[in-house]
């Protein structure tokens, strides 16, 4: 991918005073806005991607915009476990989407229990951590106050994209419903507009879980209208896209296919199923656009916008046939890229782009620096306030992993993949941004493999019980 984003981003009006670089004696606010499943493939990236995004841009512009900024595990359960308790997978033993993450770190003060009794207040709504069965996963003492996102997103009666033997009631897309008042987002961003007018005798830290553009692909009608179906833009993919991919590759995707597999019988059954399967996700991705638009609209509007820390994160991104993908659970970089952005009142200048890698395992100590708080000791990550105060800082590669032993490492230049098996990809981001060739064979490219090798966990933990 070729990324142009500097065209919208350097040249910008300075939106705040830049020239201090020190944080105020009065602690910050904090604005914590998760994304569900949103990938690269918009504008903020590119402004030839598709997926139209105006409002990540213009936050981009007021703050730093991370381009390479990737999630901890490809998975929405070990993803947000690992931001909210600032620890790695491989050494939680958190892998997968049922992973009990409490027994497994048990003890371990979530961010936002460590604001919680540091003086903030906390609040929250939407999805923050992974929802399961019953919020299984939702963790009580980390809120003053929380409002729960339904665990049933309204749905029509039946499934609206017409494949009735195809996946299950979330494999289903379409424009519904109606009424945007009627979405699990708007409900949420409410939740966040009514908290962002009143006032508070002590900080607040603001948790919002935009769902969208997760599946189901459900969205009014209005979003699916902005990416006609006689001019969509369809991701590229090669006929040899998985020729060269290794076991452990083949081995981990093999059982998470079932868009993909179902995808395949879709095509058969109704040949626009995969174009409106992919106008479906644009449409969404559109959607959580204008519902951030929303908050970051009131905040600006409201008695707090002098001195509120906003970040922007999403847990991980997402396959749209991609290597015959189309989900995330993968350590390729569509299931790992994703959009991340900090404005830090006093602190961050407005629209600078930082290329260093960097994974979420960041948030924790960052956050923790920038409201002047001490960082726990059993965080993995590394703050990034000198980073933000100065972009020419040295930063370690971004790791991630998907399940014991697979581990994926992103310099600026390179994806180093290795699974539980040996078994490894590699790929040059300069010469092969879409990842159609995995060079990790080439005798030229073994001192390159040694070094980023060298980031890749030697200990992994064995996975933790399900709930």
């Amino acid at each position: 991918m070729s990324f142009n984003y500097r065209l919208i981003l350097l040249i910008v009006p300075i939106l705040i005073g830049c020239n201090n670089y020190n944080l105020k004696t009065e602690r910050p606010n904090v604005l914590f806005i998760t994304v569900d499943d949103m990938n690269d493939w918009s504008t903020l990236f590119n402004t030839n991607n598709p997926i139209r995004t105006p409002n990540l841009i213009k936050l981009a512009r007021k703050g730093v915009f991370f381009s390479n900024a990737y999630s901890s595990s490809p998975a929405c359960n070990p993803s947000r476990a690992s931001v909210m308790t600032g620890t790695r997978p491989h050494k939680t033993g958190v892998y997968g989407n049922s992973s009990n993450w409490r027994r497994a770190l048990k003890g371990v003060k979530t961010i936002q229990r460590h604001l919680k009794e540091n003086g903030y207040l906390v609040f929250g709504s939407g999805k923050i951590f992974h929802h399961h069965s019953n919020w299984a996963f939702h963790d009580n003492a980390s809120f003053d106050e929380y409002l729960m996102m339904s665990i049933n997103e309204p749905r029509p009666d039946k499934k609206i994209n017409g494949l009735e033997g195809y996946g299950s009631r979330n494999t289903d897309w379409g424009p519904w419903p109606n009424n945007i008042e009627k979405t699990v987002d708007y409900k949420t961003v409410e939740y966040a507009l009514n908290k962002l007018n009143k006032k508070y005798d002590k900080p607040f830290f603001l948790n919002i879980g935009i769902y969208k553009p997760h599946s189901p692909f459900f969205v009014p009608q209005k979003y699916f209208d902005k990416y006609p179906m006689d001019n969509l833009v369809m991701p590229l993919i090669p006929k040899n896209d998985t020729e060269d991919l290794p076991e452990g590759a083949k081995k981990m995707t093999l059982n998470k296919k079932w868009f993909w597999n179902g995808m395949l019988k879709a095509k058969e059954k109704d040949p626009n199923a995969y174009l409106e399967y992919v106008q479906a996700y644009q449409a969404c991705g559109s959607f959580a656009d204008d519902m951030i638009g929303k908050i970051i609209d009131a905040l600006e509007k409201s008695q707090h916008r002098e001195n509120t820390i906003i970040i922007l994160w999403s847990d991980h991104g997402f396959h749209l046939g991609e290597k015959n993908h189309f989900e995330k659970f993968a350590l390729w970089e569509k299931s790992n890229h994703i959009p991340f952005i900090i404005y830090a009142p006093n602190v961050t200048k407005s629209g600078t782009i930082i290329n260093n890698p960097v994974d979420m395992t960041s948030i924790y100590p960052t956050l923790s620096e920038l409201c002047g708080l001490k960082i726990p000791e059993h965080t993995d990550g590394y703050s990034l306030v000198p980073l933000l105060k100065d972009s020419s800082v040295k930063t370690k590669p971004a790791l991630m992993t998907y399940m014991k032993g697979n581990h994926a490492v992103r310099s600026k230049r390179w994806r180093y993949i290795e699974y539980f098996d040996g078994s490894n990809e590699l790929y040059d981001h300069f010469n092969d941004p879409n990842e159609w060739n995995n060079v990790a064979s080439k005798e030229e490219n073994k001192e390159i493999i040694s070094n980023l090798k060298s980031f890749i966990p030697k200990v992994n933990k064995d996975q933790v019980p399900d709930l």
